[in-house]
């Protein structure tokens, strides 16, 4: 039996941690959610997923203190991050990458851009 791939969702907005549940596990992925960025740190480090799609604004910890830790740690290093923000200034963009996010896309998002960045990223 195949194990499915677990990807991390860490976004403040319940409608999108909704709408990417309901959406991965139609994908086929088994899914985790944090609310707010202390607690999806917490659960990177407890149990770390094959793939983390990171919002920046978050309460507790931002976005991008998030992905940083995520780098700097060996253990989560090589774990790919999909940044989806509402941040769309080509400064926030090369933040993004600077600091280790692998894609970087923006609300409102296209299903299949997500699909397609995530399925280059953890090639089931």
């Amino acid at each position: 039996m195949e194990n499915k791939k677990r990807i991390l969702i860490i976004d403040d907005d319940e409608n999108i941690c909704k709408l990417l549940d309901s959406r991965l596990k139609s994908w086929g992925f088994d899914t985790d959610i944090a609310r707010d960025g202390k607690s999806g740190l917490d659960k990177i480090f407890h149990n770390p997923p094959d793939l983390v799609i990171l919002d920046l604004k978050l309460p507790a910890l931002p976005g991008e203190e998030i992905c940083r830790q995520i780098r700097k740690n060996e253990t989560t290093a090589k774990i790919p991050v999909i940044m989806l923000t509402g941040k769309t200034d080509d400064v926030d963009r090369v933040v993004g990458r600077v600091i280790g996010a692998n894609i970087y896309l923006t609300k409102p998002f296209k299903p299949e851009d997500l699909f397609n960045g995530i399925n280059q990223l953890i090639k089931s």
